[in-house]
């Protein structure tokens, strides 16, 4: 069994880099989504600085419900139309937010949260969920966290394949 490392790079690319790794080692040989998502949150969430949740929602066919997750109580059940989560899940664009409460139809379910980045999951053309990432620090989130948290969401989404 593979354990999270201290990331050692001091660029957002390569810790990036490095944490791919970690979450290929770590989801490796297991195809449950419970059990990878779980893992995969727990990585990131004590992986990268300055973060103070990190987890899935999934689709279940009307709305997104929380999955496995790092942080405090979350919101259950957020709609497509509701919030980062929503509009990512709705667009199956990442969303890449500096400030949350410029941003309309936020959902606080944490007020300590400041800035977020919501990935969606999409599989064979189909929305199974988000990864979202928030952060006390407004403006924690940049291009480079998108990059990063795309190519993280893609090492996720082939341990459910098996590849």
């Amino acid at each position: 069994m593979s354990t999270a490392a201290a990331l050692q790079s001091d660029s957002k690319p390569g810790q990036y880099a490095e944490l791919a790794e970690q979450a290929h080692g770590l989801l490796h040989g297991e195809r449950d989504r419970i059990a990878n998502a779980a893992n995969f949150a727990a990585l990131v969430y004590n992986a990268l600085p300055s973060l103070n949740w990190a987890g899935f929602y999934f689709f279940d066919g009307s709305e997104l419900v929380v999955g496995p997750f790092q942080g405090k109580p979350a919101c259950v059940r957020i709609a497509l139309d509701k919030g980062v989560c929503g509009a990512a899940a709705s667009s199956r664009r990442t969303q890449v937010v500096r400030d949350v409460n410029a941003f309309p139809g936020h959902i606080a379910c944490d007020a300590a949260s400041r800035s977020e980045i919501v990935v969606p999951l999409v599989a064979d053309g189909e929305l199974l969920g988000v990864f979202d990432v928030d952060s006390p620090e407004p403006a924690r989130f940049d291009e480079d966290d998108r990059s990063g948290m795309e190519q993280l969401v893609k090492i996720y989404l082939q341990s459910l394949r098996g590849d």
